[in-house]
């Protein structure tokens, strides 16, 4: 058997504005914006790599239970990890683009890594893995 994780719904509070963080401060590809209908679209973004791999559906919040976990839909924890070939690279170029990160860029053992917040407050670690770890 062979299965591969393919997406991961974050609830966002707008698909426009979220569209926006995720294509030009975090540098993703816009791989599908389709709308459903009734104001509901299925909005596909992805960090630039190869294709086939994982991808953030941007789904934004439909009513009052759901916009409460924009912002904190792992509890206040990392969230999502964005892995890099070039740690100081993309680190900088975000920082350019507005993004606030957490911490100080810190060496562990298995990766050069920081945490960072999106528009809404989710925390990611960007982070570069350790080839000997």
């Amino acid at each position: 058997m062979q299965q591969q994780l393919a997406h991961v719904a974050l609830v966002v509070r707008d698909y426009d504005e979220a569209l926006l963080f995720y294509t030009q401060k975090l540098g993703f590809q816009l791989l599908a914006d389709t709308p459903l209908g009734g104001g509901k679209r299925w909005v596909l973004v992805a960090p630039p790599g190869p294709a086939g791999g994982s991808a953030l559906l941007l789904a934004q919040a439909d009513g009052p239970e759901q916009l409460r976990f924009v912002g904190n839909q792992a509890g206040g924890r990392v969230f999502l990890f964005l892995t890099t070939d070039d740690f100081w690279r993309d680190y900088h170029r975000m920082v350019a683009q507005g993004v606030v990160f957490q911490e100080t860029p810190r060496e562990e053992v298995y990766a050069t890594v920081a945490v960072f917040a999106d528009l809404y407050g989710n925390l990611w670690d960007l982070l570069q893995p350790n080839p000997a770890s």
